[in-house]
């Protein structure tokens, strides 16, 4: 059975399938496990794409497969994820039924193989199946986000494109060209999907690093550091100290994690920028000096995420919700103490969900200072109240970007 050509691949997104749906982990988290045995970088993606084409479109593959049922196979059954990940690679990576059923029933036998081949037989079988137009979001998911699960879903079609923040934003225009790429704000280009980082122009001289447009905006809203403090608080792994170093503020980043900051000093290394960095727990840490701004990119459930972790979609509910909102709200407070007068405070969430946004800024005691859109890339605009709000629904002709929430306020 091993030597079934892709089979190693198929195995492999079962797990990963598995590990999600059956044990709350991330693909993050068990993709390189899961992809220990295979050596082949072809199959290796092919594993991550089946795993995130199954679990984007979940809800709707579930739906076919319970159709061609008289009686339901429980949620957490092998048969039914096998069956996923079957549909999955005919309904999105059109991969050829006779492939599908050669590749996939090897990881069943007896009677659940014999099953898993008549209900993907029956339905490859029926005139006009499909997947719809844009993904359908789980009950409860469609419930947190309202009005906009609708354009949110429609982002989630399809994986988000490969962006590119600039060390030097007056080489965007050259770079760009150079890469046959696309800029959608001074800094910023944004490639194909699939594109190979290590071997773009300017990698090895540090000239960009990876970070998806909205994530990319919280720093922009602080401006030109022209050598004043910044702390960037639960930095790593680094991007945002990497855009403030590069527009001109002294930048101590600090982080809990020592794995996610030596992603960071790899980072500065590379680019030739400069930070300080300390490993401590913002909860119980406490500054030696005053700082001109501080960011607080707080860790969340990062439900905006979506497009490139559409586990998130399944593994979040609420208690996660409520644990993250916890902590957020526990380091914003610490966060406005450590703010002399005429400081500027920003805080984000790569989040989709209330709680972990409007709901933390509305604890805020200090002075709003509100988003303008022309800080803002071209299409995007910030809400009435002056917060931002971005989501994969928005930008979609350009290729979309994450979900993030932005607040910004100044001890006044």
């Amino acid at each position: 059975m091993s030597d079934i050509p892709g089979l190693p691949a198929r195995r492999a997104a079962l797990k990963m399938i598995d590990a999600v749906m059956n044990r709350g982990e991330t693909l993050e988290q068990v993709e390189r496990n899961a992809n220990r045995h295979i050596r082949s970088p072809a199959d290796q993606a092919l594993s991550r794409a089946i795993a995130g084409e199954t679990l984007r479109w979940l809800t709707d593959i579930d739906t076919m497969i319970d159709s061609a049922m008289q009686k339901p196979l429980p949620h957490d059954a092998k048969t039914r994820s096998v069956l996923r990940l079957m549909l999955a690679q005919w309904l999105r990576l059109d991969t050829p039924p006779h492939a599908v059923i050669a590749t996939a029933l090897a990881l069943l036998s007896g009677g659940p193989r014999r099953l898993a081949h008549g209900v993907f037989s029956a339905l490859t079988k029926r005139d006009g199946l499909a997947l719809p137009d844009a993904p359908t979001l789980p009950q409860d998911v469609a419930y947190r986000w309202g009005a906009r699960a609708g354009p949110i879903a429609a982002g989630l079609v399809v994986p988000p494109p490969l962006d590119l923040a600039l060390k030097d934003w007056r080489e965007t225009e050259a770079m760009a060209e150079m890469m046959g790429g696309v800029s959608l704000a001074p800094g910023h280009i944004r490639l194909p999907r699939g594109t190979p980082v290590d071997q773009l122009p300017g990698f090895k001289d540090g000239d960009w690093w990876v970070q998806d447009l909205a994530a990319s905006l919280p720093a922009r809203l602080l401006g030109s550091g022209q050598g004043k403090r910044v702390l960037d608080l639960c930095a790593a792994p680094g991007g945002k100290t990497l855009q403030l170093a590069a527009a001109g503020w002294q930048v101590t980043a600090l982080d809990i994690s020592e794995r996610r900051l030596g992603k960071l000093r790899q980072n500065l290394d590379r680019t030739g920028l400069q930070a300080e960095i300390i490993k401590a727990n913002a909860l119980t840490w406490q500054p030696a000096k005053q700082f001109d701004a501080i960011l607080l990119d707080a860790p969340c459930t990062a439900t905006g995420t979506a497009r490139r972790h559409p586990d998130v979609i399944h593994r979040i509910g609420d208690r996660q919700i409520e644990e993250q909102a916890e902590l957020q709200n526990a380091l914003l407070e610490r966060a406005t103490q450590w703010l002399p007068d005429g400081s500027t405070l920003i805080y984000a969430v790569c989040s989709l969900e209330n709680a972990e946004a409007i709901a933390q800024a509305d604890s805020v005691g200090l002075k709003q200072v509100p988003i303008t859109s022309d800080e803002l890339p071209a299409g995007l605009e910030p809400a009435d109240d002056g917060w931002l709000r971005t989501d994969p629904g928005m930008l979609g002709d350009a290729g979309g970007l994450d979900g993030f929430f932005i607040g910004r306020w100044i001890n006044a």
